[in-house]
């Protein structure tokens, strides 16, 4: 990466922290894809019971096979037969992973579903939530990180998951009431009422989407 890039997404992110910290969550900033994987593993104690939504960011610094091969109770939706038994034990989990749409620089998070199962879990249920966010879902403010989540975000997604929305053929949201959308549930979080609940790795890379 572009040194000049490296020194603006250090800056930057100190920036989200603070934001974060005025909010009642806790903020951390990772070098590279290896640091924000060591500091993932910090905040998950040996035993506890994980799972997640479907963040790709959360696969991409290797965080998913750590949990598998290390000493953790993993419930992993995708290779159970009764998933929604699964979703369901999202809520009692020690900790659960996610990523997020977007992330303004004051430290509001913005994500979009479709199944609500992942915005509900970050809303209420396990006793952690640890976000894993790339750089490049920094956004100026709420309006542009909503932008980012419909017009970038859910375009992506709905083309990665074969839907037939009318934003998977254009790629930009065309505020769709399509069968398929996964535009459902809208969730902002802006401040955090438990201390220590919420925490969000930043990581100087692109990840997700």
């Amino acid at each position: 990466m572009n040194p000049c890039i490296e020194k603006r997404n250090a800056l930057l992110a100190q920036k989200v922290i603070k934001g974060l910290q005025s909010r009642n969550m806790s903020g951390y900033y990772a070098p590279d894809k290896e640091a924000a994987l060591s500091l993932a593993l910090s905040l998950i104690p040996a035993g506890s019971s994980v799972t997640m939504g479907g963040g790709m960011s959360v696969h991409e610094i290797g965080l998913v096979d750590a949990l598998k091969s290390g000493d953790y109770r993993f419930i992993d939706r995708d290779a159970v037969e009764d998933k929604r038994a699964a979703m369901l034990a999202a809520y009692d989990a020690d900790v659960f992973l996610a990523s997020c749409n977007a992330i303004t620089e004051d430290g509001v998070l913005v994500n979009i579903d479709g199944n609500s199962n992942r915005v509900s879990a970050i809303a209420q249920g396990p006793k952690k939530v640890v976000f894993i966010v790339g750089m490049n879902k920094v956004c100026p403010d709420p309006d542009a990180a909503l932008k980012r989540a419909r017009n970038v975000a859910a375009p992506t997604n709905a083309q990665r998951f074969g839907l037939s929305t009318p934003c998977a053929k254009t790629g930009s949201c065309m505020d769709c009431k399509s069968p398929d959308t996964i535009c459902c549930q809208f969730l902002i979080t802006r401040f955090s009422r438990h201390k220590d609940r919420i925490h969000v790795i930043l990581v100087n890379d692109s990840l997700g989407f």
